[in-house]
């Protein structure tokens, strides 16, 4: 059952969430004034470095959708995690699908692409396709930890072409930073921030980004984790916002490790930042520049 008005449009409901997880950040004068969110929102040129799609027609033009209203300039897509083996077919047949979506909209999006390094050749030859093709880094998942010795030819091999090394990890109850027993239901080869932390001090020319700090995980024992490791960056994405996230991110990691990324929780993942403490030099960064940077390093120009 619909209890939105009809005239409620989507556009017209997911701004109003935005106003709601946000406005609380200005004072009421400016509130008094006529200040106008929307216009604030879109005034930094955005970066999504971690967007998730399931490659539908209607889940990318959502993303269009969503990207055009919030003043994203890029999205980085790929499939969302995956408990599958990813054997070589399978990557293939996910990274295809990145490669489609990127030539039908190639104003808006750009690709990630996913491999498994318990096959190495394979892996290391759909490397070379991926980029060829001109996908721009990798969204790895839990097929392996990423400090496995078995990863160690993917990762010199992005690290010498300056690729950053995007995996989904996790810090949670029963998964990182924790030493109590608990049942979180997760395999166990997924990556951890200790995890992240020793492969960053194997390979410190390489770059790596640890998904989601607003996925559910626990964010002060991510970022103090990461503290000494100025290889590792981290994402906004995620539906969680709780209060002092952006600060405490900011705080310990500096205003250059810091990536947006929604994770298709856009409006969230917006708020959390302009509830925030940020300078605007400090947001412009992270919505933009601390990417684009990164991304310069291997090759790869977005204006």
């Amino acid at each position: 059952m619909n209890d939105l008005p009809d005239k409620l449009s989507r556009r017209t409901f997911a701004t109003g969430l935005l106003s709601t997880a946000v406005l609380t950040a200005f004072g009421k004068n400016e509130q008094k004034a006529g200040f106008d969110l929307m216009k604030e929102v879109r005034k930094f040129r955005k970066l999504d470095a971690y967007a998730t799609s399931v490659f539908t027609r209607e889940s990318i033009e959502q993303h269009l959708d969503f990207a055009d209203r919030y003043g994203i300039s890029k999205l980085f897509v790929a499939n969302p995690m995956t408990q599958i083996e990813l054997t070589p077919a399978q990557f293939r047949e996910h990274n295809n699908k990145v490669i489609q979506a990127v030539k039908a909209h190639p104003e808006k999006l750009r690709g990630h692409f996913t491999v498994n390094p318990r096959f190495k050749k394979e892996s290391l030859d759909e490397v070379d396709r991926c980029l060829d093709a001109g996908l721009v880094g990798t969204r790895l998942y839990q097929q392996v930890k990423i400090n496995d010795p078995i990863y160690a030819p993917v990762i010199e091999k992005l690290a010498s072409r300056n690729i950053l090394i995007f995996m989904h990890g996790e810090c949670q109850m029963g998964v990182g930073g924790y030493k109590m027993k608990y049942d979180a239901r997760k395999v166990p080869t997924i990556s951890t921030p200790g995890d992240f932390a020793e492969v960053a001090a194997r390979y410190p020319e390489a770059m790596f980004q640890f998904a989601h700090m607003g996925g559910g995980s626990d964010w002060e024992c991510m970022c103090r984790t990461f503290e000494p490791y100025p290889n590792i960056f981290i994402d906004t994405g995620g539906s969680n916002n709780e209060e002092n996230m952006i600060d405490f991110a900011l705080q310990h990691l500096g205003e250059d490790r810091l990536f947006f990324g929604s994770d298709a929780s856009f409006y969230q993942s917006i708020g959390k930042i302009f509830a925030s403490r940020l300078t605007d030099s400090q947001k412009e960064k992270l919505f933009f520049s601390n990417y684009q940077k990164v991304l310069k390093k291997g090759g790869f120009h977005v204006d």
